[in-house]
């Protein structure tokens, strides 16, 4: 029982983490093209981070049943995968790169996972078909959409800004700033929103992952006829894991991320209201459409590339292309060190 509280400490913090980590994901662009304050935009994300949390949970599911094999992990298996994707945001926030929490989380899991199970590479899920013809496993849900949804990202963003410039040209930009300014409101809750229902979910399936390997394991049995919210014989996602981690990432969003709102409101290309509209309505569409398909996207890839197609419209100098560098290193490098740490603290704390 300690053990499975130190795992649900650990998720709560990687939660709180991802909050502040990726609260730039939702407010960057609405805060560099001053449409809100910082503390305003905070606010904003968070309150629609915590409504998008509380819708569904598919993602939840593919996290923790559908990636690897459950009868190799235990609570020790959960924590090692915790604890490596904390110690890479942390790493990366200070270093100030948007990297992603979704990629650390699911490569500190295989790490585990791998480590568990003797090196037994078969204990991932890597490609499965249902009779229904649906698609499981790290393939479809994972590796397929990171190298393509940064893709979608930067020539969907880049589509829809010289659609926009087309419908506008003969107006005059001080219409366009107050119309779009005011539209970037829309368009940030809209990717707060998105990004709650994505990000929320992974922890929710880390912490139901617990519960249920918890059960089977029969930690659970001893415990008073109040706690009987915790036993979780079939892999179902409680209401009460959902509001949790929905508030705690809520509050790692008030936090704030400021590391990483300078490298992409400011540093990374300079945006006024129309693009952060473009940027926040591409990101925020490609992730609601990966949530309904329970695909744990990279909300960071996603909205860091939307940026750079909209701000490749200008001219492809406006981009400051050195700094994509690192920040593409930083999506290269997650998995594998993720798995590499989890692997690691697997076993060293076996």
């Amino acid at each position: 029982m300690t053990l499975f509280l130190l795992v649900l400490l650990a998720a709560l913090i990687f939660e709180y983490i991802n909050g502040f980590h990726d609260t730039a994901n939702s407010i960057a662009t609405v805060v560099s093209t001053k449409v809100l304050s910082p503390r305003q935009a905070v606010a904003w994300a968070a309150f629609w981070n915590l409504i998008g949390a509380l819708m569904g949970t598919a993602v939840a599911t593919t996290i923790g049943k559908g990636l690897v094999d459950t009868q190799f992990i235990d609570m020790t298996t959960v924590l090692s995968a915790l604890l490596g994707a904390i110690v890479w945001n942390l790493f990366t926030w200070w270093l100030g790169l948007p990297s992603s929490s979704s990629h650390a989380l699911v490569g500190g899991l295989c790490g585990a996972a791998l480590a568990a199970s003797d090196g037994n590479w078969g204990v991932m899920h890597w490609h499965d078909v249902a009779a229904d013809g649906s698609h499981s496993g790290l393939w479809p849900k994972i590796v397929l959409p990171m190298f393509a949804s940064p893709f979608f990202g930067f020539f969907a963003g880049a589509a829809l800004m010289f659609l926009l410039i087309a419908l506008l040209r003969k107006v005059t930009p001080r219409i366009i700033g107050m119309v779009f300014g005011k539209a970037q409101l829309i368009s940030a809750g809209f990717m707060g929103y998105s990004h709650g229902s994505n990000d929320a979910q992974k922890t929710m399936g880390i912490i139901t992952l617990a519960l249920f390997t918890g059960t089977q394991a029969g930690i659970f049995n001893d415990l008073p006829s109040w706690a009987s919210f915790l036993h979780t014989p079939e892999f179902t996602v409680h209401r009460w894991v959902m509001i949790t981690c929905a508030l705690t990432m809520a509050a790692g969003t008030a936090a704030g991320g400021w590391r990483i709102i300078r490298t992409m409101g400011h540093k990374m290309v300079k945006l006024q209201p129309v693009h952060g509209f473009a940027a926040e309505t591409t990101a925020a569409v490609i992730i609601h459409g990966a949530s309904s398909f329970g695909i744990p996207l990279s909300t960071t890839h996603v909205i860091t590339t939307s940026i750079m197609g909209v701000g490749a419209t200008k001219r492809l100098s406006a981009v400051k292309w050195g700094l994509v560098q690192r920040i593409v290193w930083a999506w290269v490098l997650t998995l594998p060190i993720t798995g590499l740490l989890g692997y690691g603290i697997e076993r060293l704390l076996k």
